[in-house]
């Protein structure tokens, strides 16, 4: 079973509320609070499809470019000491930081 459901590009989260019998969820990586619930996990999904095409409307109606979650770019603090030794390995190596890091985070997602 999966935490996640997609839809027209955006991830939303299921969780469950056993006190209200409710499933309910949020679309991820946006600023904007885009929210979704239903009493069954169809209701649920249909939900979620109504908030987002809701979401893109008013942004529309507003003129607005939708946000696009996980667009490639995102600010990481690490330990002065990983940063220092991170350039030289990059530099040693004729790479970037970037796809150090890039290199890095496949290679531990793709091992978990």
């Amino acid at each position: 079973m999966s935490n996640t459901i997609e839809y027209k590009g955006y991830t939303g989260t299921v969780e469950f509320s056993e006190e209200n019998a409710l499933f309910y969820g949020k679309v991820m990586g946006i600023r904007a609070l885009v929210s979704y619930e239903g009493s069954s996990a169809k209701e649920l999904l249909e939900d979620f499809h109504g908030a987002v095409d809701d979401y893109l409307a008013l942004c529309e109606a507003e003129g607005k470019e939708p946000e696009r979650a996980y667009k490639g770019t995102f600010n990481v603090r690490v330990d002065p000491a990983l940063h220092r030794e991170s350039v030289l390995y990059a530099s040693a190596h004729q790479m970037t930081l970037n796809s150090v890091v890039e290199t890095a985070l496949r290679q531990f997602v793709t091992a978990h």
